[in-house]
């Protein structure tokens, strides 16, 4: 059956997610009034600071520029419905974008660049988002590009310490078993390279991890690899080794 994805490859999905990740829904912030009666209240806030948002902004601008694909930065959001949230999203990203005059800019809700992510995901380069929307988003992306197994990221800090890991986290029920993806973790390691000044060495990981999946494993699944870890390991190794 054919599936707008069926004929897009790596020239057509090719973009990153920048998602806030301290603020928003995640905070905390809320609460329950008469919880456990018929008049039951719950209340649950999205809490968006201007230097967070800022913040967030200008790395997205800067990584868009850095990158320099298509120099294409869209904001996804919610503004018809979340007209607090995201009018201070929206503010800021106008705002900082007048400092960056060769970075191109669009808008999309998130309903919508949900559905073009795997429609035309070759409309986009970099995405910026609030901590809901990213969490949401970047699963579409690990599943259009294999699953959680090969998709990597990384938590930065601009002015400190960063923390880079499979989207996905853990998987515990594989404890054990050597028949997880590895790739993943591979490469948050190449982008954790990239982010401190090694480019070269976070490009032959890269090139690595591409020879791996045309080459030796029949699935990006765990226990579908028909390799196991270890030898998933030891031939990307090789591949750098060689490269």
């Amino acid at each position: 059956m054919e599936t707008p994805l069926r004929d897009k490859g790596p020239a057509e999905i090719n973009f990153v997610v920048v998602r806030e990740n301290t603020e928003g829904l995640y905070t905390g912030g809320g609460g329950f009034l008469k919880k456990g009666t018929p008049q039951e209240v719950a209340i649950q806030e999205s809490i968006n600071t201007r230097f967070g948002v800022e913040r967030c902004l200008r790395y997205a601008f800067d990584y868009c520029r850095k990158r320099n694909l298509r120099k294409k930065l869209t904001l996804c959001g919610k503004t018809n419905v979340l007209t607090y949230a995201f009018d201070l999203w929206e503010r800021v990203f106008h705002e900082v974008a007048a400092e960056y005059p060769d970075v191109t800019t669009d808008y999309g809700h998130v309903d919508a660049v949900s559905m073009w992510m795997i429609k035309n995901p070759e409309w986009f380069d970099v995405i910026v988002t609030d901590n809901m929307f990213g969490d949401i988003i970047t699963d579409i992306g690990a599943i259009i590009q294999g699953g959680l197994g090969i998709a990597a990221g990384g938590n930065i800090n601009p002015t400190g310490v960063s923390m880079f890991e499979p989207i996905g986290g853990s998987a515990p029920k594989y404890t054990g078993q050597n028949v997880i993806n590895p790739l993943a973790a591979i490469g948050a390691a190449a982008i954790m390279l990239d982010h401190l000044g090694q480019p070269a060495a976070a490009a032959r990981i890269e090139n690595a991890v591409r020879k791996v999946v045309a080459r030796d494993i029949r699935s990006l699944a765990s226990g579908k690899m028909g390799k196991s870890t270890t030898d998933v390991g030891d031939r990307l190794a090789g591949y750098i080794a060689a490269d």
